[in-house]
């Protein structure tokens, strides 16, 4: 896989990722949660887009050493990375706690 194709593969990775756990009621979209009977609490929510940004991670770093050239980061670039997931996250938590009607 060319350079370009595989960074474009990891920012549509984290669009989808970052919007995930706010677009559905399933953990991961996956497991169904039958303890929360109405809807996933923020912290689930949450807890789920971290972990997602670490699979995102993972699956970048995957891309990058796959290419031949894997160069170590500073915390700086794991801080900018981790906001700017944040950012794209942005539109799922309008939909979820802003803009959605709740009854």
């Amino acid at each position: 896989m060319s350079s370009s194709a595989s960074s474009w593969l990891v920012i549509v990775l984290a669009v989808l990722a970052a919007n995930l756990p706010f677009l559905n009621e399933r953990c991961f979209a996956l497991v169904a949660i039958q303890r929360f009977v109405i809807s996933k609490p923020l912290w689930v929510r949450l807890l789920e887009l971290i972990t997602l940004y670490f699979c995102v991670g993972v699956i970048a770093y995957a891309l990058e050493a796959g290419a031949g050239n894997s160069f170590s980061q500073g915390w700086e670039f794991y801080a900018i990375n981790a906001c700017l997931f944040l950012v794209l996250a942005f539109p799922g938590f309008v939909y979820r706690y802003m803009r959605r009607r709740h009854d």
